[in-house]
């Protein structure tokens, strides 16, 4: 897959960036060699292979799901918006 300019603007129109004019073609270079990288990947052979290997058989440590509410931070973000009642946010009604 190559990276032009019709794919650039498309891409920027996506993620909502804008990239200036001077970087339009080093942009375009550096996205090329990332797409090229990948598409090594591809070439690797998995056949064989586990669809659920991983490196280690270790488990993800879990720990106790314990709620935790700092009073200072919401009273803090309330501060900043435009209407709150009782510790919530009071927003306009969309549906009737």
């Amino acid at each position: 897959m190559q990276i032009d300019e019709a794919l650039l603007q498309r891409l920027e129109k996506l993620s909502y960036l804008q990239i200036p004019e001077a970087h339009r073609s080093e942009m375009i270079e550096q996205l090329s060699e990332i797409v090229s990288f990948v598409d090594n990947l591809s070439e690797l052979s998995t056949d064989g292979i586990d669809a659920t290997f991983a490196m280690s058989d270790a488990s993800t440590s879990l720990r106790e799901d314990i709620g935790n509410v700092n009073q200072a931070i919401n009273d803090d973000i309330l501060a900043h918006a435009p209407h709150s009642q009782e510790h919530f946010f009071i927003v306009p009604k969309i549906i009737e």
